[in-house]
């Protein structure tokens, strides 16, 4: 399979017996167009976003392994209650992998393509989860020298989403910003932003573990919501830092109407004169998660002036359109080992994605655990 006529792809299929079945299937490789090239994916993350669509809410207890060690087969039972959800996706069998990285092994004939042989790029697209990936010119960058694959795996979604807040921001008026699960990944990259470009940060995050993590890194307001001080500490934070807007990774339960009360409260200790519909100040929280799967619960303790939504990259990135999308890239391959650096705990090879022990740990989905399959690995 080395030659790249063909390779192993990790699939998701769901059927439409309620059962979840991941597997790896070889497929070939398609020839090229004039303006794609061939790349033999070596580093490919994996993020919430595509546990989403590798498992999703399937039932992990209930998993089984079977098939063989090259060719491993994983099933497990999906809830009735969301098989509605998922009607859209039953009996396809999919592809998973948002972004990845790896060396391009042939291209199509127009100048852009042939200009990428051999060089290390990342890549964006889907289905990365497999050994060679055939993908559109404008669909990959060329990594900076000396930048490795896995330096450039996870090129796209963390950074651009820690950006793309930086960004909504300031276009929506903002003047700095709250972050909630704030020791991720992306939650490091957002503060190394943040501090270079001199915005201020709050972090919310739920350890005294999580709030070591970011003070390493120089983040200098952190607040731990599992704290009796929590709220005061939220609101001293804000007052310093005049935060009106928050990204919140959690979704369910009280902390989205948290951070609004606290927001209200830091405004009214600024306020001129008394108002009974609360502070004019404009708050706004972005839900961009799902940590936990619960309701939002609101209690309406912050005046008439405020906002819940959700914010997705993708929407995002066609708001913001091609000029602003390279530059925001460039910011990035010009970042890549230091403002946006990811650190993996584990390297695997699809087969081993596969095993249920590893997937025991990956799909826990805990901050500081981050895996990184080698489709060619070994």
């Amino acid at each position: 399979m080395s030659d790249g006529k063909s390779g192993l792809q990790l699939r998701s299929l769901l059927k439409k017996s309620g059962e979840l079945e991941l597997s790896l299937v070889n497929i070939p490789t398609p020839e090229p167009a004039d303006d794609e090239v061939v790349v033999r994916i070596e580093a490919t993350p994996i993020n919430p976003s595509d546990l989403g669509l590798l498992i999703g809410p399937a039932d992990m207890s209930t998993a089984k392994a079977s098939g063989t060690r090259d060719a491993p087969v994983v099933t497990a039972k999906m809830p009735e209650a969301v098989m509605r959800m998922m009607a859209a996706r039953l009996d396809e069998s999919l592809p998973v992998g948002n972004e990845g990285a790896g060396v391009v092994i042939k291209t199509g004939s127009s100048d852009a393509a042939r200009a990428l042989m051999g060089k290390t790029v990342a890549c964006i697209g889907g289905a990365m989860y497999t050994q060679y990936r055939v993908l559109k010119v404008r669909d990959v960058m060329e990594l900076p020298a000396g930048a490795t694959p896995a330096d450039g795996a996870s090129w796209f979604v963390n950074p651009l989403t820690a950006l793309g807040m930086t960004e909504t921001m300031r276009r929506e008026g903002h003047k700095a910003l709250v972050h909630t699960a704030a020791a991720s990944n992306l939650g490091q990259m957002l503060n190394k932003i943040c501090i270079k470009d001199g915005i201020g940060l709050v972090n919310i995050v739920r350890s005294k573990e999580q709030a070591d993590i970011l003070h390493k890194i120089g983040a200098k307001y952190v607040v731990d919501s599992t704290a009796a001080s929590f709220m005061d500490d939220l609101t001293a934070a804000l007052v310093e830092t005049g935060a009106t807007i928050a990204f919140d990774a959690i979704g369910g339960g009280k902390l989205a109407g948290q951070i609004l009360t606290c927001m209200e409260i830091a405004a009214n200790k600024t306020a001129k004169e008394y108002s009974r519909y609360g502070s004019n100040v404009y708050k706004q929280v972005y839900i961009y998660g799902s940590l936990d799967t619960r309701p939002t619960e609101l209690s309406r303790a912050f005046g008439l002036t405020w906002g819940v939504g959700g914010w997705l990259l993708t929407p995002f990135l066609q708001k913001i359109g091609p000029a602003e999308i390279g530059r925001l890239r460039q910011r990035v391959a010009a970042e890549l080992k230091t403002t946006f650096a990811s650190h993996y705990t584990q390297v695997v090879s699809l087969q081993e994605t596969l095993q249920l022990s590893n997937i025991a740990i990956y799909n826990k989905r805990s901050t500081g655990e981050k895996f990184l399959i080698n489709p060619n690995k070994g």
